[in-house]
């Protein structure tokens, strides 16, 4: 069994592959870096599979607090494993669109999904889940939430501030105005499609463009994004798990590697 283990911001993401490269379990836990998550997201893991870390012949982990995680074989950065995982669940993928809790990336690939080029924004949290949970906040709603309201909104409202700090003084003054929850939803959705489209738009993003990342699990999120750039924005099957996958299939690799080496 091979395990790769993604800790993000706010969350924690395990998947474990066998010698085939087919998913045994894959669990996520909300918690990130700095936690007990990646302890959680593996007991759940093991109970899910019915195996144990003695059964774990090589490890990778990726993700925000990789450099803080002393317990894996080997550190890959998560532009590289997002890759991998989207390569092996979305033959034919050429972009991805990365939206985290603390950074977006985009990321463009070859036809054989190796990484061609990359940018990313870890500055701001205007294009990230972050921007997400403060504008659920305002509104009084779970962040789950937040795209089936956007969803009732004939209209929205523009969010020109960059900063999430100022947006959020912005649509405290826009609902004060009498603005609706609705309108100011849709247009927190269409703020942070801007931003992420704009990065995106800094390399050549070529379709099939598949989005991952916790903010992935907001379909709401993935209209706005595909009606931003002008092209169809896929979701996979599991997009919050795509760098953990991607870690898992490293370490299958790279243990056979070193097996052909006679390490």
């Amino acid at each position: 069994m091979f395990l790769g283990i993604d800790i993000g911001s706010s969350s924690s993401k395990a998947v474990a592959v066998d010698g085939d490269g087919v998913v045994l379990g894959r669990q996520v836990v909300n918690i990130g870096t700095g936690t007990n998550g990646v302890e959680l997201a593996l007991g759940e893991l093991w109970k899910q599979t019915g195996r144990s870390p003695a059964d774990v012949q090589y490890s990778v982990v990726t993700g925000y607090g990789r450099m803080n995680y002393k317990s894996a074989d080997e550190q890959i950065t998560e532009i590289s494993c997002h890759a991998k995982g989207v390569a092996a669940s979305c033959p034919g993928a050429r972009s991805i669109i990365d939206i985290g809790g603390q950074d977006a990336k985009a990321i463009q690939l070859s036809p054989s999904g190796r990484v061609e080029n990359f940018v990313m924004n870890e500055k701001c949290a205007a294009g990230t889940g972050r921007f997400f949970e403060v504008m659920a906040r305002v509104l009084n709603c779970t962040i789950q939430e937040l795209p089936k309201l956007a969803a009732q909104a004939e209209q929205a409202v523009p969010i020109s501030s960059i900063c999430t700090v100022f947006a959020e003084s912005e649509v405290i003054s826009q609902l004060a105005g009498g603005a609706s929850l609705a309108s100011v939803a849709k247009g927190a959705h269409i703020s942070v499609a801007k931003r992420v489209s704009g990065l995106g738009k800094r390399i050549e993003l070529r379709p099939d463009v598949v989005m991952t990342g916790g903010v992935a699990l907001n379909p709401t999120m993935a209209e706005c994004l595909s009606a931003e750039l002008g092209l169809p924005v896929r979701l996979p099957e599991h997009p919050q798990t795509m760098g953990a996958l991607g870690a898992a299939l490293f370490a299958k690799e790279h243990y056979e590697r070193r097996q052909e080496g006679g390490e």
